[in-house]
């Protein structure tokens, strides 16, 4: 039998714990993306690297299961709960501003994440869309060229200071709002702003006060 457990997606989707075999398949998420990210494989979505992993890790283990059932446990990333703030959050954002998520996750897999936990982007920005995974410039050059704004107009707002860094660095406005248990209980990255980034705020919903006082 194999745990599975809601991962933390780009800051808007909370975790909820269980087997250490479900940790480990979240552990070959980055390494999955830099094989590509640097060439070693051609391009692929994040559906089909969440596959190939699972698979390889079910053969390390000895789980033998049919394509269906592993197909079906791969599926489990497009039902992904959101965060408690997150709805409200992002309603008031929205008011105000335009909202996308900017993620490496593939389209479809977006839109059923979108859906199943009822979240009011504008528009989906993703990897696929760049064929490039972050925190290569050109998925967050694209998502400002497609809005037709430079970056000092766009912001990034994300749980994980590497992506922050990345966004910073072409121009783009920040804001960190930390999830600290998206890796399970005894995480130790991504607890605190590792930057002065532009904003720091415990949830969507003080994001959004603190943008509106600006």
């Amino acid at each position: 039998m194999i745990g599975i457990r809601d991962f933390g997606t780009d800051g808007w989707l909370q975790p909820a714990y269980s087997a250490s075999t479900t940790d480990q398949w979240r552990q070959h998420y980055a390494p999955s993306m830099n094989r590509v990210r640097q060439g070693d494989v051609p391009w692929m979505g994040l559906d089909d690297l969440h596959r190939e992993s699972l698979a390889k890790l079910l053969n390390q283990h000895g789980i033998m299961l049919d394509e269906a059932t592993i197909d079906r446990i791969n599926h489990f990333w497009h039902q992904l709960e959101p965060w408690p703030d997150v709805q409200n959050g992002l309603q008031r954002l929205k008011e105000h501003y335009i909202i996308g998520t900017l993620t490496n996750g593939n389209l479809s897999l977006m839109v059923d994440v979108a859906r199943h936990a009822k979240l009011p982007w504008d528009m989906v920005f993703c990897a696929e869309l760049f064929q490039h995974y972050k925190p290569d410039p050109e998925v967050y050059l694209g998502a400002c060229g497609l809005l037709r704004l430079p970056p000092e107009e766009v912001m990034l707002c994300a749980a994980h200071n590497y992506d922050l860094g990345a966004a910073r660095a072409l121009g783009m406005k920040t804001a960190f709002i930390p999830r600290r248990t998206e890796y399970g209980p005894h995480q130790s990255k991504d607890l605190e702003a590792e930057e002065a980034w532009d904003f720091v705020a415990e949830d969507l919903v003080a994001l959004s006060e603190h943008l509106l006082i600006e």
